[in-house]
């Protein structure tokens, strides 16, 4: 905190809590100022590859619950019944209620979990460093556009974020309250698990981040109280915890069906998930077509290093130091140098375990986004670290060091406006942007750009007059996602693999996409980079749209 320590009562103290009201404040006008901003832009982020499939399996998982479980096809549907279905239920169910298109429903819930998960995250930092880490830590992540872009578009990996987010202060909360943590945080923990691996197994990893902790704490205290006094204080907090596991078994089988059908269901998601189960295909990664089960360790580092903001990662890396050097202070209660081990453990030993397997990885990070927000509660806490060293430095080197943060948080947040609604294509300085970025890497990889082509394909050719010939529609061959092509175009248009006899080809402005010879009549760039074309093809003869052979 950057507000100083005063005798409690004083008049001093009173102005202290003051601050600590406007800085929450302030943290809550940001909040709302956010939620402004999706109320106006959730429409303009387009559909990507998963969309119409996930969207599918709402509706599946609301008839199988809707029929008393007679319509059981929500239990074998392709590979998604291996997955949670809280969102799509969500979104499926909103889309009855809300007077928006099914696919604009499902932006505006994603958004909205999104803003519950910059709200966590506020919080999170506010409980690791008081009031300036909470706001500063919701700054980062607001001006995180791997976060912010996927809330939109994810079905899977942003509201993952999300559970991981609040468990994560759930168990904070626990650490902080050990051994007899608050009802309230037993039942937060308890849901938080439950969705959290009810939207994908593989959150069960924060198993980790709890054991760590409290084998910290139990470590600390055999050392302090004794061992017997520390064994028993570890075994009354499992059995407070027990009324939250089994309230998250309950939340897990109300999102994920499936897996409550047979007690091994989870374990044979896991063994199902640790193998590579679609058909292999290539992705460009620093200027090489690599197979995607072939990716090097350095993936994923590489691409946090790129697409991260700067500040984020400098704060966040600071926050990861601060929190291993404060393990050894006796200063600070074992309860918080637990909390802060979590945090750490949460921001790292994911990206580890990668480097460490090697999995298939594809799609950029869009599978690490729940790595951000303990990244950004951690970067808030350096952050106030950083400006409580400057204040006692004086008033100009407190608020040269304030600027200096908000400038730096300015650049990715302005980079954010130019690149809407592709906000999660971002590269950073470091890549040099994403026009130096273009050619080494993935860049509308969710296939986004397809809406705002689809717009203008149609307002081109009503501003011409033109319409079909005969009654058979327009016919547009599609490299890219066909489902989410056939959605933005709508009913008039035809999507096809086979550009023999098609009017028009929609193309992504990725490499396995062809450049045409052939004239462009709609193109969609941010920064030089192009994200789509439609070319008109009529009367042309195209040979393939691809480079490489297309996954059907």
């Amino acid at each position: 905190m950057l507000t100083p320590r005063f005798p409690l009562g004083s008049p001093a103290r009173l102005f202290a809590g003051s601050i600590e009201r406007r800085v929450d404040g302030l943290a809550i006008a940001i909040l709302t100022t956010l939620a402004v901003i999706v109320a106006f832009t959730f429409r303009d982020y387009g559909l990507g590859w998963d969309d119409y499939t996930h969207s599918e399996y709402g509706d599946l998982l609301l008839s199988l619950y809707g029929s008393g479980f007679s319509d059981r096809r929500a239990l074998s549907f392709v590979n998604l019944y291996m997955y949670g279905g809280g969102f799509d239920m969500l979104a499926a169910l909103a889309g009855k209620l809300l007077p928006f298109d099914h696919f604009e429903t499902r932006r505006l819930i994603g958004a909205v979990i999104g803003l519950i998960g910059l709200m966590v995250t506020w919080r999170l930092g506010r409980r690791l460093g008081g009031p300036i880490a909470g706001v500063l830590a919701l700054i980062l992540l607001a001006i995180c556009p791997l976060y912010y872009g996927h809330m939109f578009i994810n079905p899977k990996d942003a509201p993952f974020a999300v559970a991981m987010v609040v468990l994560l202060l759930g168990l904070v909360r626990a650490a902080q309250e050990y051994p007899r943590p608050q009802p309230a945080t037993v039942a937060l923990v308890g849901v938080a698990l439950g969705l959290t691996i009810g939207t994908r197994v593989i959150g069960g990893i924060s198993g980790f981040y709890a054991l760590g902790g409290a084998a910290f704490i139990l470590a600390v205290e055999a050392g302090t109280l004794g061992v017997r006094s520390a064994a028993a204080r570890f075994g009354r907090i499992l059995v407070c915890l027990v009324p939250g596991i089994i309230l998250a078994y309950l939340i897990m089988g109300l999102v994920w069906p499936w897996s409550v059908l047979e007690p091994l269901n989870p374990l044979r998601a896991i063994e199902y998930f640790s193998h590579f189960f679609e058909k292999p295909w290539k992705e460009m990664f620093d200027g090489a077509l690599l197979p995607v089960p072939d990716m090097p360790r350095s993936y994923v580092p590489t691409l946090f290093v790129l697409n991260i903001p700067e500040v984020l990662l400098a704060l966040g890396l600071g926050g990861i130091a601060g929190a291993i050097v404060t393990l050894a202070r006796r200063d600070v209660p074992v309860q918080q140098r637990a909390a802060l081990l979590m945090v750490a453990i949460a921001a790292t030993l994911p990206i580890a375990f990668t480097v460490i397997t090697r999995p298939a990885m594809y799609n950029g990070i869009r599978h690490f986004v729940f790595v951000t927000p303990p990244l950004a509660a951690l970067g808030g806490w350096a952050g106030a670290w950083l400006l409580a060293r400057m204040q006692t430095l004086g008033r100009p080197a407190l608020a040269a060091a304030a600027a200096v943060l908000l400038g730096l948080a300015a650049l990715p947040a302005i980079d954010m406006v130019r690149l809407h609604p592709y906000q999660y294509t971002h590269f950073n300085q470091f890549a040099g942007g994403i026009r130096a970025a273009d050619e080494r890497y993935m860049i509308d990889y969710w296939g986004l750009a397809f809406k705002q082509a689809a717009q203008q394909l149609r307002a081109k050719l009503v501003e011409r007059l033109e319409v079909p010939a005969g009654n058979h529609g327009w016919r547009i061959a599609v490299c890219g996602p066909h489902s989410a092509a056939q959605v933005e175009l709508g009913p008039e248009f035809h999507t096809t693999w086979d550009s023999k006899g098609a009017d028009f080809a929609l193309m992504l402005g990725e490499f396995y996409c062809r450049e045409l010879s052939a004239p462009v009549l709609v193109e969609i760039e941010r920064e030089g980079v192009i994200y789509a074309r439609v070319y008109d093809i009529r009367a042309r003869s195209v040979l393939s749209l691809f480079t490489i052979p297309p996954i059907q």
